[in-house]
């Protein structure tokens, strides 16, 4: 089961329990599924519970205690443990948490070979298969880094099927455009009944100058930080030592291709299976889906950023294991665990993507 099937999973629990006449509450159109958090237990939580309190006019402990028995009679699941303040800990039959682990890598892989196969730019897992419909306007100030959350953000909308349109309300500086790769739809005052509202409005940048980090660290410097923030636009990030949060998201990528190179040359190739003691980059890497949705919703270019991050992190711990060593021979548990790596690899370098950030092979 994977953390998508497991949040419709969740779904179901309560409208079943809405049915029954236990909750009287609008079913919500997602659930939110992660890894347990301090204090929690077993392989996903949700905080659906407390989502649900104010709704259901109950305390959040007692809506979980409600939705409790709908979920462990569900399929593959074998323990739920109620903590904290309404959290439901979830754990997974073994052979279900191991079905779903397997899904998610053949799906992100397959999206890769896809978006390969049809010549599209970017990778596609967690994009929308179809256009939605919905129609967007942006429209931002005549500065820097409100134009590059703009760009972001259009990317962003795009891979959830929305039709998107940017404006600005003056020209981009040619340097925006030249360095750090803004595309704006059209610029001025338009021909219009009234001016549109600038709706792309995230704290400045000023004084700080972008440009002098070029492309890739100075569109990074801009996105990393909430839009409320104040970007902190300084030399570090063009650094190539851990604390510098963009080199280890591309490390951590360049690591994953050097991987597939080296385990050609020795005659193997990915496929996946079954890891154990990877639960964290699995969550991270189904958890993918939705934080584009987010990114797209909100106009939030920075929780894509902190999100690739985490899936950099959580995979590094994976990488050292994934070749044979010494006169060790590839097993199906290092081709398993390569499959894993190249869907990590996939993931970094598709949001890298939809940041307007170079993810290069070698680094």
């Amino acid at each position: 089961m994977t953390p998508v099937e497991l949040s419709r999973t969740v779904l179901c629990a309560v409208r079943r329990a809405v049915d029954d006449g236990e909750l009287s509450v609008v079913v919500p159109p997602q659930a939110v599924v992660t890894v347990p958090g301090p204090g929690g237990c077993g392989d996903y939580a949700t905080n659906i519970a407390l989502q649900l309190a104010r709704p259901a006019g109950q305390p959040p402990q007692r809506v979980a205690e409600v939705l409790r028995p709908y979920l462990l009679g569900a399929a593959g699941v074998s323990d739920v443990v109620v903590t904290g303040p309404g959290f439901l800990n979830i754990s997974l039959q073994a052979a279900q948490a191991a079905q779903g682990s397997v899904a998610l890598v053949s799906e992100i892989l397959r999206s890769q070979s896809q978006s390969q196969s049809q010549g599209r730019s970017g990778v596609g897992f967690g994009y929308v298969d179809r256009p939605t419909g919905q129609v967007v306007q942006l429209h931002a100030a005549h500065e820097i880094r409100a134009v590059v959350v703009m760009d972001v953000v259009a990317r962003v909308l795009r891979s959830q099927g929305v039709l998107v349109r940017t404006s600005c309300v003056a020209r981009p500086e040619r340097e925006w455009t030249e360095v750090l790769g803004v595309e704006v739809d059209a610029y001025g005052t338009p021909d219009a009944p009234a001016p549109l509202e600038v709706n792309v409005r995230p704290v400045p940048a000023a004084p700080a100058d972008p440009v002098s980090l070029g492309r890739d660290a100075g569109r990074w410097a801009l996105l990393h930080p909430a839009v409320h923030d104040r970007p902190r636009v300084t030399s570090e990030y063009l650094s190539q030592r851990e604390g510098n949060p963009l080199f280890r998201v591309r490390y951590a990528h360049a690591r994953t291709r050097a991987l597939s190179r080296n385990a050609a040359d020795l005659g193997f190739d990915a496929h996946p299976g079954v890891v154990q003691d990877v639960r964290a980059l699995e969550i991270a890497l189904a958890d993918h889906p939705r934080i584009l949705a987010a990114t797209a919703t909100q106009h939030a270019p920075d929780r894509l950023a902190r999100h690739l991050l985490a899936v950099a992190d959580a995979v590094t711990p994976l990488l050292p294991t994934v070749l044979p060593r010494g006169e060790e021979k590839p097993s199906a548990a290092h081709r398993a665990r390569l499959a894993l790596a190249e869907a990590a690899g996939t993931v970094l370098a598709g949001g890298l993507s939809l940041l307007g950030i170079d993810a290069p092979d070698h680094l």
